[in-house]
């Protein structure tokens, strides 16, 4: 691909950094995020204290069996891979009792029943809903990696998952209220998003103190107005996952890594007006992709690409935080 970055207007992307380097690079805001959730992550460890055993009865191929794990330590993928190597690549998420999804990188809390479920088992439904959730926040990736500082990027939000739409979404904020990338810079947001699924990184949760949430997204003042309603609704606890550095929030669940994407595009850019500022613009970041597992025809997928440059329609990140809160944070 051969592009003049110097013709690249602001805030356009940073295609030069795009294209020479990988998506690792992160801001001192994202670094200290991800610095954050590894030193909660490590305390929770911690204060696990005496490990407890408990029974997990796995539901599948090749054959059932009980597995004995530690409490509040082992997770599904854990149990993945005493089953065999391809379940632990395949599995996107968890079902735990017949009844609860489950992150596949999440502890276990108690005994219970594990079915590891699939994009091609007969009712994928579930993992669908999770593999459009992780899309979104992989999105969200991208774009805090690429875009150049005096762009004023703020990450706002990602709206419930709805296949039928046809795009998943993230929705933005800008410093300019003109922006409209072009094509190759929109193939450059795709190909970073083919990068992370080359990378296969894992996917991880963490529930955290509202206080902590505040200060992991201190920069962002989108994410802190957002937080108080979000802890409200689960416990005083915020739901936060981490790919790579990238941190942000979501009530999950999602898919263990990214090496589950497949093909994808970033298809479309819409302004949102209502809602916009001098100086803070909200424009709607909309994409098309496929678990890595699924292929289809060129003239199939081309029909998915038109479909999903239509203007989402879940809820706008103008629309009162507090009445939407369970629609604007997936």
């Amino acid at each position: 691909m051969s592009l003049n970055v110097r013709r690249i207007r602001y805030p356009a992307l940073q295609l030069h950094h795009v294209i020479k380097k990988h998506y690792s690079v992160a801001s001192k805001s994202t670094a200290k995020a991800s610095e954050l959730f590894t030193d909660e992550q490590r305390r929770q460890r911690e204060n696990v204290g005496r490990i407890e055993k408990i029974e997990v009865r796995y539901l599948g191929l090749p054959h059932d069996t009980t597995l004995v794990m530690n409490r509040e330590l082992s997770t599904p993928y854990d149990c993945a891979r005493h089953i065999g190597e391809k379940y632990c690549r395949q599995s996107a998420l968890a079902l735990l009792d017949n009844k609860t999804p489950w992150d596949m990188r999440r502890p276990l809390r108690d005994s219970c029943t594990l079915q590891l479920l699939n994009f091609t088992s007969p009712e994928p439904h579930i993992a669908n809903k999770a593999f459009w959730r992780s899309c979104s926040f992989l999105l969200g990736a991208v774009l805090q990696a690429s875009f150049k500082p005096e762009a004023g990027l703020f990450l706002h939000s990602f709206p419930k998952p709805n296949i039928k739409s046809g795009s998943f979404v993230h929705d933005i904020v800008l410093a300019e209220e003109h922006w409209n990338p072009t094509v190759p810079e929109l193939r450059a947001l795709s190909i970073e998003m083919i990068k992370l699924s080359q990378q296969d990184l894992p996917i991880e949760r963490l529930d955290v103190s509202s206080e902590l949430a505040l200060e992991m997204f201190h920069d962002n003042p989108f994410k802190r107005e957002q937080i108080p309603s979000v802890a409200a609704q689960n416990n005083g606890q915020v739901t936060v996952y981490r790919v790579g550095e990238h941190v942000d929030i979501s009530k999950g669940p999602m898919m263990g890594s990214t090496g589950l994407l497949g093909r994808c595009t970033i298809s479309a850019s819409h302004p949102i007006k209502e809602g916009s500022e001098r100086g803070k613009h909200f424009y709607r970041m909309q994409g098309v992709a496929l678990p890595a597992v699924l292929r289809i025809g060129h003239f199939a997928y081309n029909i998915l690409e038109n479909r999903s440059r239509k203007l989402n329609s879940a809820k706008l990140p103008n629309e009162p935080f507090e009445d939407t809160v369970a629609e604007q944070v997936a």
